[in-house]
């Protein structure tokens, strides 16, 4: 049959369907729930197509921010989110999302649309199986999918269409029984052992049994920025206030899903003993033995290779002494640093410090909200005071370090709340340097009336900047471009009126007081998302660091 007699029965006797609902039933097999994106040319009609098919969608103020939610969403749901962009300069945008989702590992799936390109059949569509897989298999990590945009308008008879089935989770692997009871034979001969969990664990869902095994064998523990909450930050054996005594003494760390890169100063001396014995607990092969030659490789599945340590110990009960020197020690530093950041937080002088806000913060956040953070000090100190009690409820700049992923993050995580009809509250904690790169996002956060409170801490600059009359000074002597430091900004910008413009809730803080009631009033008001506005003191930084013979380090 000639192909012109064949669209004509098939004009007559099938009914169509168009590229833009194959590929949104595609996505929809492969439970694909959330797209984010900026519609454009070729792209508009998926993005209809897709919330037809029951997807979600948020259309997002800039493709970089709508990758960063879309790989949050992966994160937190296991599942990779979408992000949708248009070719050339959307695709180029969305590239800093795809290289941060590489850098967590992070499962994200960025569809693009292409200029048209003579093509016979639109197939099967297994680009999206072979995405889903490539970005939940393994380590996880980015996707990228081309969509021609006449396969998005040409039209097919809608039994010629065949769907892949949607799928499977990862295949759950295990490590070698002989390296596990190594491993086992290893902790119990520490003299000073340290457990470091993960963000991996935590996308491992391994809550479970690390908590299990710390409880059993009664070690310390330290969660990594993002592996805070797989075990509760209260919980007494997190030695996260003695972070650098931890790791400088340790003799022997096991690593849950947590890679001896920057944010671990490498694994390397001065910041560890030369001799500490390693075991590292990851998903992939390439991670195992990166920087230091580890004593014990168990490489599998977080939660499963977690279950098979537990085995062991449950053979053979052992527990490591609880009056040690080891814990003494910890204990003793862990005491001096939490004064030391309390006599801060106590300061009364205006404007005020980064541990008086922080203080004031985490007295009235919900147990259950998500933290998400980014910024210099305003990251690395709110990460020392803002607890975290669950697992997958802290988002921050992450493994590459970087700035503006923070409204994103809480759009993600705020869709994800309320479509689950929890009640969960997302608070977003910005330097005013951070805001910059996304604070645009307020609108979307507006026009999706999300549950979102943005608590932007401005001290006038990045890293640190001058107040009013130091600004007003400086200029007399010349040009802003020839005087003012490349690290300041306009002092006592009013970011709270973003906010305002757009129908949500703003307030401008200078006191405790203010803190306190703004914080108070935006957590009670479940009708509008709020952002507040912070000013502290200019040159305020963070406390003297527990250097001994180690270098400084911000992390």
């Amino acid at each position: 049959m000639s192909e012109t007699n064949r669209a004509a029965r098939s004009d007559g006797d099938e009914e169509q369907v168009s590229g833009a609902e194959v590929i949104a039933q595609a996505l929809k097999t492969q439970d694909v729930e959330y797209m984010f994106g900026i519609v454009g040319i070729p792209v508009t009609e998926i993005a209809v197509a897709a919330q037809r098919m029951g997807v979600r969608y948020v259309g997002m103020r800039n493709e970089q921010a709508a990758c960063y939610a879309a790989s949050a969403i992966g994160y937190l749901t296991g599942r990779p989110g979408v992000c949708l962009v248009v070719s050339g300069p959307g695709l180029i945008h969305a590239l800093g999302g795809m290289a941060n989702a590489n850098m967590n590992c992070w499962p994200l799936i960025v569809i693009g649309g292409s200029s048209e390109r003579s093509q016979e059949t639109m197939g099967a569509f297994q680009e999206f199986p072979q995405a889903v897989r490539s970005s939940i298999y393994g380590r996880p990590g980015a996707c990228y999918v081309d969509i021609p945009a006449d396969f998005v308008n040409l039209q097919v008879n809608v039994n010629s269409v065949r769907y892949m089935e949607c799928c499977m989770p990862p295949p759950v692997s295990m490590a070698e029984t002989s390296a596990i009871c190594m491993a086992a034979t290893v902790i119990r001969n520490a003299k000073k052992p340290l457990l470091i969990i993960g963000k991996g664990a935590a996308y491992a869902h391994a809550e479970e049994g690390i908590r299990k095994l710390v409880e059993r064998c009664k070690l310390p523990f330290l969660p990594t920025p993002m592996g805070k909450g797989v075990i509760p930050d209260n919980h007494p054996n997190c030695v996260a206030a003695a972070r650098s005594r931890a790791l400088q003494f340790a003799d022997v760390i096991v690593l849950f899903g947590a890679r001896l890169n920057w944010i671990l100063h490498f694994g390397l001396p001065p910041r560890y003993q030369p001799d500490v014995k390693f075991i590292q607990v990851d998903i992939c092969a390439e991670e195992l033995g990166n920087n230091v030659k580890p004593a014990v490789t168990l490489l599998g599945d977080i939660n499963a290779v977690t279950k098979q340590l537990l085995e062991q110990f449950d053979k053979t009960p052992w527990q490591y002494p609880p009056e040690s020197s080891w814990w003494k020690t910890l204990r003793e530093k862990m005491k001096s640093n939490e004064a030391a950041s309390k006599e801060l937080a106590s300061q009364k002088s205006l404007p005020m410090n980064y541990y008086t806000v922080f203080y004031h913060v985490q007295e009235q956040l919900p147990r259950d909200c998500f933290v998400v953070s980014e910024g210099a000090n305003t990251m690395d100190i709110g990460r020392t005071v803002l607890q975290n009690y669950l697992p997958r409820h802290r988002l921050d700049a992450g493994t590459f370090g970087t700035m503006g992923v923070g409204l994103g993050f809480a759009i993600a995580a705020a869709i994800l709340a309320k479509a689950r009809n929890t009640g969960q509250r997302v608070i977003c904690v910005e330097g005013d340097s951070a805001f910059g790169f996304s604070g645009m996002e307020v609108e979307t956060i507006c026009r999706y009336n999300l549950p979102i409170i943005l608590l932007v801490v401005n001290n006038n600059g990045i890293y640190q900047g001058f107040d009013v009359d130091s600004w007003k000074e400086m200029l007399k002597f010349g040009d802003a471009t020839a005087v003012a430091p490349p690290v300041c900004l306009l002092p006592n910008s009013h970011y709270e009126q973003v906010m305002t413009a757009f129908g949500g809730k703003g307030y401008f803080v200078q006191t405790p007081e203010e803190l306190q009631k703004s914080l108070r009033e935006s957590l009670a008001d479940t009708t509008a998302p709020s952002l507040i506005n912070i000013m502290i003191e200019p040159q305020a930084t963070r406390k003297a660091q527990d250097f001994h013979w180690l270098t400084h380090s911000k992390i």
